[in-house]
C-alpha cells in the first residue's frame, strides 16, 4: 500500500505504478496513465484475485469517487495495521531502527466534528461536499459516515440557503466546526456578501441553531455575518471561544486519545520546577491538561488562537501562560529551553524542522512530538537521532478514519541511540 492509500505495484521496467483501490496481495488488471515523478498512476479495470481483507465501503459516494477517503474497501485491523507500520517506518528512515510502536488507537466512524466542504454553483444548483479522487469535481454529499450527522443534517438546509446568496457567484468553502454551543460555519465565497446576503444568513442560523455564522472573501480575512449568541467549546474542561474556522482536532476520541499519550509519555515526577512549554499550542487542547502536571508556559504564532488561549487560562485559573510567537521565523533558543522539565510541540503539517534542530542540541529532559505526517516526522526526528537521543514512547492514532492519514505521539529522551524502552501502551480500539 502506497502512502496515499493506492495500491503499489511495478511495471516490468521497474517503474513504481499506483493504482487506487487496489489493495496489497489483489491481483488485478489497470490501466497505466501518464508517468509522474515517482511513478505512474493507474486506473483500475477489474479484480481478478481479491484480498481476504477486502470488505464493502459503508459509504455510497465512496464508490462514486469521493476523495475524502481512501481505503473504506479495507478491512479495519489491516488500516490500523498499516498506520502502525508508517510509523514505525518514519521513525526507521529518521535513523530509530527496531522501535517498539504501539498498536493504533482508533476512533469511531460518524464523529468527526470538523469539514471543509468545497462549494460549487451550476446554474441553478449547488453542490457541497468533498473533490473526487484526484480531480477538481465537487462531489455533492448526501451522506458521509465519517462525519458526526450532525454536520450532514445541516447540509439540505445550507444548498436551500446558499441558492440565494449572490455572494456566491461560481465556487467557495464552507468550514463547519461543531462547538459545544453548535455548529460554527464560516463561508468563503467568490463574491461580496450584500446587505440581502447577510439577512439571509441571519435567518438561516437562527432557524438550524447556529451561534455564529462568519463570511471571508476568498482569500481574505473572516469577520461575523451573523452572531445570534456565544461560539463556545469545552477543551479538558475549558470554556473556549474560538475564532471562526479554527483548527480543532478532529474528533473528541481522537483528542482523548493524543492527550492521554502525551501525559503518558511525561516522567511520573518532572524535574526542576516543573515547567512545561506546549509548542504550536492552537487553542490550548493539550496546554491545559498538562497544567495538571506543572507551569505551562503555551506557545502559538497565530494571533486569533493564542487571544482565544490567554483568555480561556484567564478565567480557568489554570497555570497557563500565553505567549505569541511565531516559531518557524523565531523558535526557541537552548537558551530558553533550558528553564522546561519537558517540552510538548504539535506542528502543522510541514513539522518543525527550524525549532526541532534546536531542541536536539537542548538539555530537555523529555520532549514529545505529536505528528500528523510521517514524512515531516521522519524528517524532524533525523535531527533527535544525530544527536543521540532515543525513542521511549510511540503510539499511532488514526482519527482520520478510511483516509491515508495517521498521527502519532512521539516521546524523545536525550541518551545513546541503543534499543529504546518500551512502548506503552494505551487504551482504544485496534
Amino acid at each position: 500500500m502506497g502512502a496515499a492509500g493506492d495500491g503499489l505495484s511495478v511495471l516490468p521496467d521497474g517503474t513504481p505504478c499506483f493504482v487506487a483501490r487496489a489493495l496489497p496481495g489483489e491481483s488485478v488488471r489497470a490501466l497505466p496513465g501518464a508517468r509522474r515523478r515517482e511513478g505512474c498512476a493507474a486506473t483500475l479495470v477489474e479484480i481478478l484475485e481479491p484480498s481476504p481483507d477486502r470488505v464493502a465501503p459503508p459509504c455510497p459516494h465512496f464508490v462514486e469517487g469521493c476523495g475524502g477517503c481512501a481505503v473504506q474497501h479495507w478491512a479495519p485491523d489491516a488500516q490500523a495495521a498499516w498506520k502502525q507500520a508508517q510509523v514505525a517506518e518514519a521513525l526507521s528512515r529518521a535513523g530509530f531502527r527496531d522501535v517498539p510502536v504501539a498498536p493504533t488507537v482508533t476512533t469511531p466512524a460518524g464523529r468527526r466534528r470538523r469539514a471543509d466542504f468545497a462549494l460549487r454553483r451550476a446554474g441553478p444548483a449547488i453542490r457541497i461536499g468533498f473533490h473526487a479522487a484526484g480531480s477538481g469535481e465537487v462531489l455533492d454529499l448526501s451522506a458521509c459516515t465519517v462525519l458526526d450527522p450532525r454536520i450532514v443534517a445541516l447540509l439540505p438546509a445550507l444548498r436551500g440557503l446558499l441558492r440565494g446568496v449572490r455572494a456566491l457567484r461560481r465556487e467557495g468553502s464552507a468550514v463547519v466546526n461543531l462547538l459545544d454551543t453548535g455548529p460554527d460555519l464560516l463561508l468563503r465565497t467568490d463574491g461580496t456578501l450584500t446587505a440581502e446576503d447577510r439577512v439571509a444568513l441571519a435567518g438561516f442560523g437562527e432557524r438550524q441553531g447556529l451561534p455564529r455564522i462568519a463570511w471571508a472573501p476568498k482569500d481574505g480575512a473572516a469577520e461575523a455575518a451573523a452572531q445570534l449568541g456565544p461560539a463556545t467549546i469545552a477543551l479538558s474542561g475549558v470554556e473556549v471561544a474560538p475564532a471562526p474556522g479554527a483548527f480543532l482536532q478532529a474528533s473528541p476520541e481522537g483528542e482523548a486519545a493524543i492527550i492521554a499519550a502525551v501525559l503518558a509519555a511525561l516522567p511520573a515526577k518532572l524535574s526542576g520546577r516543573g515547567r512545561i512549554a506546549d509548542l504550536h499550542a492552537g487553542l490550548g487542547t493539550l496546554s491545559f491538561p498538562l497544567a495538571a502536571r506543572g507551569r505551562v508556559t503555551a506557545f502559538e504564532g497565530d494571533a486569533a488562537a493564542i487571544a482565544a488561549l490567554s483568555a480561556a487560562a484567564g478565567r480557568s485559573g489554570l497555570s497557563v501562560t500565553a505567549t505569541r510567537r511565531d516559531l518557524a521565523r523565531q523558535p526557541l533558543t537552548a537558551t530558553e529551553l533550558a528553564p522546561f522539565a519537558a517540552v510538548v510541540l504539535d506542528p502543522p503539517f510541514a513539522g518543525a524542522a527550524e525549532q526541532v534542530a534546536l531542541l536536539a542540541r537542548s538539555q530537555v529532559p523529555v520532549v514529545v512530538y505529536v505528528s500528523c505526517n510521517p514524512a515531516a516526522l521522519s524528517r524532524d526526528a533525523r535531527a533527535f537521532a544525530a544527536a543521540g537521543w532515543r525513542v521511549t514512547a510511540a503510539t499511532p492514532i488514526d482519527q482520520f478514519v478510511h483516509s491515508a492519514q495517521v498521527e502519532a505521539v512521539i516521546a524523545f529522551t536525550p541518551g545513546r541511540a541503543a534499543s529504546p524502552g518500551p512502548s506503552r501502551r494505551l487504551p482504544g480500539r485496534t
